[in-house]
């Protein structure tokens, strides 16, 4: 399933942000869009929209760069590389939010409250409760602090505070709040495909290539940016390990082809709608 225009095109531009000054022209992006069959005239809907939201800015005629709006949102997306940094060790404690006396018929901030928790792996442990291991670099006040970045400002975030001492069947019931064999499962399937496809993706066709690595690198760093983290023995941490550097390997081949890709979307006469490359790509670009 193709993502949505919007997404597309701020996916685009987070990813140009991640190889350089994050400015990408209109042509670039309307070659881009076409990979996944979004019409020209959507696209330019879709950016007229995104400026006047704010979610994109025109830092000269005919490009666009993330906007005001998109910031905390792409600021949580470029972290995941240092996912691996963000973990200390678990004493057993738990960084908890009580949601009990906020609002919820602001259905915006609370759609934004509910994706913030999904990003800083919260689970509902008992209504207007929410938890996770206190094993995050900067415990409660960091997470305090993300967690009012991605919500729309004024927003009633709630409570944070630390919580010690659960009895031992609360301990189990939270231990229970995520699926971990899930988990597990999901970090050897996604290392499995992410390194499956980069030993044969030499031989496809640059199109074919960029469109086949943003699909699975974007699916593979949503998977990573919405993991909970959870320390061991929740989860194997072996597996969740080998599945970070693959993601990062992937990424890296991908950046390199859509480098390509975008160069090549610049260079051609924007008359010609064939693709912006049909032959394979050289060997050498292979990790």
């Amino acid at each position: 399933m193709n993502p949505s225009p919007r997404a597309l095109i701020l996916s685009l531009m987070l990813g140009a942000e991640s190889r350089g000054d994050g400015v990408l022209g209109a042509r670039e992006l309307l070659a881009a869009c076409a990979l996944f069959g979004v019409p020209e005239s959507t696209v330019r809907v879709t950016l007229t929209r995104a400026v006047a939201g704010g979610l994109m800015r025109v830092p000269r005629r005919g490009s666009y760069a993330l906007g005001p709006s998109a910031r905390a949102l792409a600021d949580e997306v470029h972290r995941w590389r240092g996912t691996a940094s963000l973990m200390t060790p678990w004493a057993g404690d738990w960084i908890a939010v009580h949601v009990g006396a906020t609002g919820r018929s602001d259905r915006v901030a609370l759609r934004a409250r509910e994706r913030a928790f999904g990003l800083l792996g919260m689970a509902e442990f008992e209504r207007g409760l929410h938890l996770r291991p206190n094993n995050l670099c900067g415990g409660a006040g960091s997470l305090r602090q993300r967690l009012q970045a991605l919500v729309p400002a004024g927003t009633d975030i709630g409570t944070v505070f630390l919580l010690q001492d659960l009895s031992d069947a609360d301990t189990q019931r939270a231990h229970g709040l995520w699926d971990t064999s899930a988990l597990d499962h999901a970090y050897r399937d996604t290392t499995a495909r992410l390194c499956a496809w980069l030993d044969d993706y030499s031989r496809l066709a640059l199109d074919r290539a960029a469109r086949e690595s943003f699909t699975l690198g974007h699916d593979a760093i949503r998977q990573l940016m919405f993991d909970p983290l959870l320390p061991a023995p929740l989860i194997d941490h072996g597996a969740r390990e080998r599945f970070m550097q693959a993601v990062v390997r992937f990424d890296d081949a991908g950046q390199a082809i859509w480098q390509r890709f975008l160069t090549a979307a610049r260079q051609q006469d924007p008359r010609d709608r064939s693709p912006v490359t049909p032959h394979p790509l050289d060997q050498e670009t292979a990790p």
